[in-house]
Protein backbone atom coordinates (compact mmCIF):
# COMPACT_ATOMS: atom_id res chain seq x y z
CA UNK A 1 0.00 0.00 0.00
CA UNK A 2 0.97 3.55 0.24
CA UNK A 3 0.89 5.13 3.25
CA UNK A 4 1.63 8.47 4.70
CA UNK A 5 3.30 8.73 7.80
CA UNK A 6 2.15 12.05 9.72
CA UNK A 7 4.86 13.52 12.53
CA UNK A 8 5.98 16.32 13.65
CA UNK A 9 3.71 19.17 13.76
CA UNK A 10 3.95 22.03 16.19
CA UNK A 11 3.17 20.00 19.62
CA UNK A 12 5.17 20.43 22.45
CA UNK A 13 6.03 17.05 21.70
CA UNK A 14 7.46 17.30 18.22
CA UNK A 15 10.36 15.78 18.19
CA UNK A 16 9.20 12.77 20.06
CA UNK A 17 6.64 12.39 17.16
CA UNK A 18 9.41 12.78 14.69
CA UNK A 19 11.29 10.18 16.29
CA UNK A 20 8.69 7.44 16.27
CA UNK A 21 7.51 8.62 12.68
CA UNK A 22 10.78 7.96 11.34
CA UNK A 23 10.97 4.71 13.07
CA UNK A 24 7.24 3.85 11.76
CA UNK A 25 8.38 4.83 8.04
CA UNK A 26 11.08 2.99 7.90
CA UNK A 27 9.52 -0.31 9.27
CA UNK A 28 6.59 0.18 6.73
CA UNK A 29 9.52 0.32 4.28
CA UNK A 30 11.17 -2.72 5.60
CA UNK A 31 6.95 -4.43 5.23
CA UNK A 32 7.30 -3.66 1.53
CA UNK A 33 5.11 -0.55 1.55
CA UNK A 34 5.39 2.96 -0.45
CA UNK A 35 5.84 5.38 2.01
CA UNK A 36 5.52 9.36 1.87
CA UNK A 37 6.67 11.25 5.05
CA UNK A 38 5.23 13.93 6.08
CA UNK A 39 6.18 16.85 8.87
CA UNK A 40 2.82 17.99 9.51
CA UNK A 41 2.50 22.02 8.74
CA UNK A 42 -0.76 23.97 8.41
CA UNK A 43 -0.41 22.71 4.53
CA UNK A 44 -0.92 19.21 5.99
CA UNK A 45 -4.41 18.81 4.23
CA UNK A 46 -2.96 19.54 0.48
CA UNK A 47 0.08 17.77 1.22
CA UNK A 48 -2.17 14.67 1.60
CA UNK A 49 -4.18 15.36 -1.27
CA UNK A 50 -1.28 15.77 -3.37
CA UNK A 51 -0.06 12.12 -2.01
CA UNK A 52 -3.20 10.26 -2.20
CA UNK A 53 -2.53 7.30 0.01
CA UNK A 54 -4.15 4.32 0.57
CA UNK A 55 -4.01 5.18 4.60
CA UNK A 56 -2.31 7.14 6.62
CA UNK A 57 -0.23 6.35 9.45
CA UNK A 58 -0.91 9.12 12.25
CA UNK A 59 2.48 9.02 14.43
CA UNK A 60 1.59 12.75 15.85
CA UNK A 61 1.78 13.40 19.81
CA UNK A 62 -0.49 15.92 21.58
CA UNK A 63 -2.52 18.74 19.74
CA UNK A 64 -3.40 18.70 16.84
CA UNK A 65 -2.94 14.99 16.07
CA UNK A 66 -3.79 13.88 19.37
CA UNK A 67 -7.27 15.43 19.87
CA UNK A 68 -9.48 15.32 17.52
CA UNK A 69 -8.72 17.90 15.09
CA UNK A 70 -6.41 16.21 12.80
CA UNK A 71 -8.63 12.98 13.02
CA UNK A 72 -11.72 15.02 11.97
CA UNK A 73 -9.68 16.22 9.01
CA UNK A 74 -9.05 13.09 7.32
CA UNK A 75 -12.36 11.75 7.75
CA UNK A 76 -13.91 14.66 6.18
CA UNK A 77 -11.02 14.35 3.38
CA UNK A 78 -11.96 10.39 3.58
CA UNK A 79 -8.98 9.02 4.40
CA UNK A 80 -8.29 5.82 6.81
CA UNK A 81 -5.40 6.22 9.47
CA UNK A 82 -4.03 4.29 12.16
CA UNK A 83 -5.07 4.77 16.06
CA UNK A 84 -8.46 6.20 17.31
CA UNK A 85 -10.81 8.39 15.34
CA UNK A 86 -12.30 11.89 16.41
CA UNK A 87 -14.66 11.24 19.20
CA UNK A 88 -12.48 8.93 21.17
CA UNK A 89 -9.13 11.02 20.69
CA UNK A 90 -11.28 14.44 21.42
CA UNK A 91 -12.50 12.74 25.24
CA UNK A 92 -8.90 11.01 25.64
CA UNK A 93 -6.50 13.93 25.47
CA UNK A 94 -8.91 15.91 27.86
CA UNK A 95 -8.83 14.58 31.64
CA UNK A 96 -11.71 15.65 32.88
CA UNK A 97 -13.91 13.97 30.29
CA UNK A 98 -11.94 10.73 30.78
CA UNK A 99 -12.94 10.72 33.85
CA UNK A 100 -16.28 11.70 33.29
CA UNK A 101 -16.73 8.85 31.06
CA UNK A 102 -14.37 6.14 32.94
CA UNK A 103 -15.25 6.99 36.87
CA UNK A 104 -19.12 5.95 36.46
CA UNK A 105 -18.01 2.60 35.00
CA UNK A 106 -16.38 1.72 38.51
CA UNK A 107 -12.70 2.34 36.84
CA UNK A 108 -10.31 4.21 39.70
CA UNK A 109 -8.94 7.56 39.23
CA UNK A 110 -8.05 10.29 41.49
CA UNK A 111 -10.35 12.93 42.24
CA UNK A 112 -9.65 16.68 41.41
CA UNK A 113 -11.00 19.93 40.05
CA UNK A 114 -10.34 22.50 37.54
CA UNK A 115 -8.76 25.23 39.05
CA UNK A 116 -7.66 28.43 37.59
CA UNK A 117 -3.56 29.55 37.36
CA UNK A 118 -3.79 32.76 38.81
CA UNK A 119 -5.87 31.26 41.88
CA UNK A 120 -3.09 29.41 42.80
CA UNK A 121 -1.34 32.41 43.86
CA UNK A 122 -3.91 33.04 46.24
CA UNK A 123 -3.83 29.92 47.60
CA UNK A 124 -3.59 25.90 47.53
CA UNK A 125 -7.10 24.20 45.60
CA UNK A 126 -5.95 20.72 47.55
CA UNK A 127 -3.51 19.65 50.63
CA UNK A 128 -0.35 19.66 49.90
CA UNK A 129 1.04 17.10 48.41
CA UNK A 130 -1.13 17.84 45.26
CA UNK A 131 -0.33 17.39 41.66
CA UNK A 132 -1.12 20.13 39.06
CA UNK A 133 -1.05 19.32 35.14
CA UNK A 134 -2.88 21.07 32.19
CA UNK A 135 -6.15 19.62 31.49
CA UNK A 136 -5.05 18.63 27.31
CA UNK A 137 -1.59 17.47 27.42
CA UNK A 138 0.32 13.93 26.91
CA UNK A 139 3.51 12.84 28.33
CA UNK A 140 3.76 14.54 31.39
CA UNK A 141 4.22 18.01 29.83
CA UNK A 142 3.39 20.95 32.61
CA UNK A 143 3.06 18.82 35.48
CA UNK A 144 4.00 19.90 38.85
CA UNK A 145 4.02 18.14 41.77
CA UNK A 146 3.60 20.92 45.10
CA UNK A 147 4.60 19.19 48.57
CA UNK A 148 5.48 21.55 51.53
CA UNK A 149 8.87 20.79 50.48
CA UNK A 150 8.95 22.36 46.93
CA UNK A 151 10.58 25.42 45.90
CA UNK A 152 7.42 27.00 44.49
CA UNK A 153 6.52 28.96 47.73
CA UNK A 154 3.32 28.63 49.60
CA UNK A 155 1.15 30.41 48.06
CA UNK A 156 3.00 29.63 45.16
CA UNK A 157 4.55 32.65 43.62
CA UNK A 158 3.68 34.19 40.53
CA UNK A 159 7.10 33.84 39.17
CA UNK A 160 8.06 31.16 40.13
CA UNK A 161 8.89 28.83 36.93
CA UNK A 162 5.54 26.23 36.34
CA UNK A 163 2.83 25.57 34.12
CA UNK A 164 0.63 27.96 35.62
CA UNK A 165 2.87 30.27 33.54
CA UNK A 166 1.12 28.42 30.12
CA UNK A 167 -1.76 27.44 30.87
CA UNK A 168 -4.46 29.58 32.14
CA UNK A 169 -6.20 26.64 33.69
CA UNK A 170 -4.75 23.51 35.22
CA UNK A 171 -6.43 20.07 36.72
CA UNK A 172 -5.62 19.70 40.31
CA UNK A 173 -5.10 16.56 41.66
CA UNK A 174 -4.30 14.59 44.93
CA UNK A 175 -0.56 12.93 44.94
CA UNK A 176 -0.79 9.28 45.03
CA UNK A 177 2.36 7.92 46.77
CA UNK A 178 3.67 5.16 45.42
CA UNK A 179 5.29 3.19 42.16
CA UNK A 180 4.64 3.96 38.51
CA UNK A 181 3.02 1.25 36.25
CA UNK A 182 1.94 1.49 32.68
CA UNK A 183 0.21 -1.06 30.67
CA UNK A 184 -0.23 -1.27 26.97
CA UNK A 185 -3.25 -2.17 25.06
CA UNK A 186 -3.12 -3.61 20.99
CA UNK A 187 -6.10 -4.93 19.08
CA UNK A 188 -6.05 -7.89 17.74
CA UNK A 189 -8.74 -10.30 15.80
CA UNK A 190 -10.21 -11.56 19.02
CA UNK A 191 -9.99 -8.25 20.30
CA UNK A 192 -8.12 -5.77 22.28
CA UNK A 193 -5.46 -7.79 24.96
CA UNK A 194 -3.17 -5.83 27.34
CA UNK A 195 0.29 -6.46 26.71
CA UNK A 196 2.14 -6.23 30.23
CA UNK A 197 2.14 -4.16 33.27
CA UNK A 198 5.60 -2.11 32.87
CA UNK A 199 7.19 -0.33 36.43
CA UNK A 200 8.78 2.65 35.90
CA UNK A 201 11.45 4.20 38.14
CA UNK A 202 13.88 7.33 37.31
CA UNK A 203 16.69 8.65 39.70
CA UNK A 204 14.76 12.26 39.57
CA UNK A 205 12.01 10.97 41.36
CA UNK A 206 9.07 11.79 38.86
CA UNK A 207 8.61 10.04 35.06
CA UNK A 208 7.83 13.40 33.87
CA UNK A 209 8.75 14.20 29.69
CA UNK A 210 13.05 14.46 30.36
CA UNK A 211 12.79 11.30 32.26
CA UNK A 212 10.47 9.53 29.42
CA UNK A 213 12.56 10.61 26.35
CA UNK A 214 16.46 11.03 27.50
CA UNK A 215 18.64 7.84 27.45
CA UNK A 216 19.40 6.42 30.78
CA UNK A 217 17.04 8.16 33.03
CA UNK A 218 14.21 5.98 33.55
CA UNK A 219 14.61 1.89 34.01
CA UNK A 220 12.17 0.03 33.07
CA UNK A 221 10.56 -2.96 34.92
CA UNK A 222 9.04 -5.09 32.17
CA UNK A 223 6.98 -7.29 33.28
CA UNK A 224 6.67 -5.14 36.47
CA UNK A 225 7.85 -7.12 40.06
CA UNK A 226 4.06 -7.02 41.49
CA UNK A 227 1.40 -9.04 43.63
CA UNK A 228 -0.42 -11.42 41.11
CA UNK A 229 -4.16 -9.36 42.18
CA UNK A 230 -2.34 -5.68 40.92
CA UNK A 231 -1.15 -7.28 37.91
CA UNK A 232 -4.31 -8.68 36.58
CA UNK A 233 -6.36 -5.41 37.73
CA UNK A 234 -4.21 -3.09 35.71
CA UNK A 235 -4.12 -5.62 32.88
CA UNK A 236 -8.04 -5.44 33.45
CA UNK A 237 -8.79 -1.73 33.73
CA UNK A 238 -6.55 -0.65 30.60
CA UNK A 239 -8.42 -3.07 28.30
CA UNK A 240 -11.89 -1.50 29.76
CA UNK A 241 -10.71 1.75 29.67
CA UNK A 242 -9.43 1.03 25.77
CA UNK A 243 -13.07 -0.48 25.45
CA UNK A 244 -14.95 2.04 27.08
CA UNK A 245 -13.71 5.40 25.45
CA UNK A 246 -13.66 3.29 21.85
CA UNK A 247 -9.45 3.08 21.01
CA UNK A 248 -8.41 1.87 18.30
CA UNK A 249 -4.90 -0.35 17.39
CA UNK A 250 -2.90 0.54 20.34
CA UNK A 251 -3.21 2.55 23.53
CA UNK A 252 -1.54 3.04 26.49
CA UNK A 253 -2.73 3.21 30.30
CA UNK A 254 -0.78 4.86 32.94
CA UNK A 255 -1.09 4.27 36.79
CA UNK A 256 0.08 5.12 40.26
CA UNK A 257 -0.29 1.94 42.95
CA UNK A 258 0.40 3.08 46.36
CA UNK A 259 1.25 -0.74 47.91
CA UNK A 260 -0.44 0.19 51.63
CA UNK A 261 -3.43 0.00 50.18
CA UNK A 262 -3.69 -3.04 47.92
CA UNK A 263 -6.25 -3.17 45.02
CA UNK A 264 -7.72 0.05 46.13
CA UNK A 265 -4.61 2.35 46.17
CA UNK A 266 -4.14 1.47 41.92
CA UNK A 267 -4.99 4.69 40.31
CA UNK A 268 -5.28 4.50 36.07
CA UNK A 269 -4.17 8.48 35.68
CA UNK A 270 -4.58 8.55 31.67
CA UNK A 271 -5.46 6.53 28.47
CA UNK A 272 -3.00 7.73 25.83
CA UNK A 273 -4.45 6.94 22.23
CA UNK A 274 -1.44 7.91 20.04
CA UNK A 275 1.48 5.79 22.31
CA UNK A 276 5.01 7.24 21.47
CA UNK A 277 7.08 4.44 18.88
CA UNK A 278 10.92 5.31 19.82
CA UNK A 279 13.55 2.89 21.02
CA UNK A 280 12.81 4.04 24.65
CA UNK A 281 8.93 3.79 24.05
CA UNK A 282 6.89 1.49 26.40
CA UNK A 283 4.45 -0.43 23.55
CA UNK A 284 7.24 -1.55 21.82
CA UNK A 285 9.10 -3.02 24.77
CA UNK A 286 6.15 -4.30 25.80
CA UNK A 287 5.27 -5.88 22.29
CA UNK A 288 8.89 -7.33 22.21
CA UNK A 289 8.44 -8.98 25.79
CA UNK A 290 5.04 -10.50 24.25
CA UNK A 291 7.14 -12.07 21.06
CA UNK A 292 6.73 -9.65 18.53
CA UNK A 293 9.51 -7.33 17.44
CA UNK A 294 8.98 -4.06 16.24
CA UNK A 295 8.20 -4.46 12.28
CA UNK A 296 5.30 -6.66 13.39
CA UNK A 297 4.00 -4.07 15.48
CA UNK A 298 3.71 -1.05 12.90
CA UNK A 299 2.06 -4.07 10.34
CA UNK A 300 -0.52 -4.65 13.40
CA UNK A 301 -1.32 -1.37 14.09
CA UNK A 302 -1.48 -0.45 10.25
CA UNK A 303 -4.22 -3.66 9.92
CA UNK A 304 -6.65 -1.70 12.33
CA UNK A 305 -6.95 1.62 10.41
CA UNK A 306 -10.52 2.60 9.64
Amino acid sequence: MKVAVLMGGWSAEREVSLTSGGGIAAALERLGHEVVGIDMGRDVAARLAAAAPDVVFNALHGTPGEDGSVQGMLDLMGLKYTHSGLRTSAIAIDKVLTKAVLVPLGIPMPGGRVVTSASLHDRDPLPRPYVLKPVNEGSSVGVAIVTDASNYGNPIARDVPGPWQSFDELLAEPFIAGRELTTAVLDGPDGPWALAVTELTTAQGFYDYEAKYSEGRTVHHCPADLPDDITAAALDIAVRAHVALGCRGASRSDFRWDPAAGVDGLYLLEVNTQPGMTALSLVPEQARYRGIDYDDLVARILASAA
